[in-house]
């Protein structure tokens, strides 16, 4: 009992009441946020379009992720993390209405952009609320347990999607509305705005105590774009999203080449959320006496092959086989991925870093699906073994790069230390 106790203290101790609601308003989205998962079978299935033009129309929910994300940041900053979660939130209700009943695919590739809009905006002011609230210490298992609950949310919208989908992909649309409307009423209830314990108690420090990527008279959004270090990571980082992508946007329709249906598929995503579910509170533990670039490597390596296995799959056993595998990875991956990301930003600009790391996912999302489709179509199975060959590279890549960033990292590190500390480091646990 003493070891559980224990355990639960290292886990999930020690953070504050408006992180827990945050989390639940996550975990509350995610539950019900299913209708682009299927969005490529809907287009094909019920309204006719080719794979090349579904993976397009999907792509177009990546291009708009990718000005949301960026919108999300600035708005995070100047406007505030809670208003601008609720007026994402409620965006998406209202725009996922519409998409219920709209027919012309013209107009549901316009609407698919506007929601990846709203649906991106939110990330980086998530992230930079948690920031804000959580003490540096404590950060770790608080990146950890959203990533959690992301994927617990996950697990339950895939088991209930493939459900509704193969009942009414009306009803997918409506569900996941309403579903995101009540994360809004928990965020609008419980989240306070959190902006002012971001605001740093002193200046910068002098530009020549800092590494040279971040001296800067008039830090801002370019200083985070002009941070190569940090850029390669966010490259890096952008492989793994595109790996990661496959499963949402291109694998539905490998299966359905396959002859297995929506509720197959849910059940391989269920599988994985389910995996991580029962498995990701014990990764820190097995994780952190290895060096974060090689934990990383193995993680991306573990994706390649996972998704690159997808070349001789032909039946369910091997398509819930291959996720086990890339499961894994990206569980090992989650830890280390946030924490990198949370050390190489400086305190004074947290929110443009967290823009410009989020930028990766909606652009994934555009690249997977817009140039998968077409991959898939014109190479076929061959499409996968390009897909894993782009993973070893990122791999690769992380054990390269790796040394480099630790050096920034301790170089930030020791000027962020020379700093009074800020009124985010000092917000009171319970």
């Amino acid at each position: 009992m003493h070891a559980l106790r224990r355990w639960w203290h290292d886990t999930a101790g020690g953070l504050p009441a408006t992180f827990w609601y945050l989390w639940a308003g996550l975990l509350i989205n995610r539950a019900g946020a299913f209708a682009m998962l299927f969005l490529s079978l809907y287009l094909t299935d019920v309204r006719g379009a080719s794979e090349g033009l579904a993976g397009t129309v999907v792509g177009a929910y990546g291009a708009g992720g990718a000005a949301g994300v960026l919108l999300g940041g600035v708005l995070a900053d100047r406007w505030g993390r809670r208003a601008t979660l609720l007026a994402a939130h409620l965006a998406t209700v209202g725009l996922m209405v519409a998409l219920a009943f709209t027919r012309p695919l013209l107009l549901i590739a316009v609407l698919s952009a506007l929601i990846g809009v709203v649906h991106s905006m939110p990330s980086p002011a998530f992230v930079a609320a948690i920031v804000d609230v959580v003490p540096a210490e404590r950060r770790s298992r608080a990146f950890n347990l959203q990533f959690w609950a992301f994927n617990l949310g996950m697990a339950v919208a895939s088991l209930l999607a493939g459900v509704l989908a193969e009942a009414s992909f009306t009803a997918l649309f409506l569900v996941d509305a309403g579903a995101t409307l009540t994360a809004a009423a928990v965020i609008a209830w419980k989240v306070p705005e959190t902006l002012r314990l971001a605001r740093p108690a002193a200046d910068p420090p002098p530009a020549t105590a800092a590494p040279k990527s971040i001296r800067t008279r008039r830090p801002g959004l370019h200083t985070a774009l002009t941070d190569r270090t940090f850029l390669v990571f966010v490259g890096l980082t952008f492989v793994l999203a595109v790996l990661t992508m496959q499963t949402s946007t291109i694998m539905p329709l490998a299966m359905r080449a396959d002859g297995l249906g929506p509720s197959a598929y849910g059940l391989v995503v269920a599988l994985g959320g389910a995996l991580i579910v029962v498995g990701q509170l014990f990764v820190p533990r097995l994780i952190d006496r290895h060096r974060k670039d090689v934990v990383l490597a193995a993680s991306t390596a573990l994706l390649a092959l996972g998704f690159g296995a997808l070349a001789i799959a032909d039946e369910l056993a091997i398509y819930l086989g291959a996720a086990v595998v890339w499961t894994v990875g990206s569980m090992l991956a989650a830890p280390p991925n946030a924490q990198i990301n949370a050390d190489l930003a400086p305190p004074q600009l947290r929110a443009r870093y967290q823009s410009v790391f989020y930028l990766t996912f909606p652009a994934a999302a555009f690249v997977a699906p817009t140039l998968g489709g077409v991959s898939l179509q014109h190479l076929g199975d061959r499409h996968w073994l390009i897909v894993g060959g782009l993973g070893l590279l990122a791999a690769l890549g992380h054990l390269l790069a790796g040394p480099s960033r630790e050096r920034h990292v301790a170089a930030l590190r020791r000027v962020v230390d020379r700093e009074p500390a800020t009124p985010a480091d000092r917000v009171p646990t319970g």
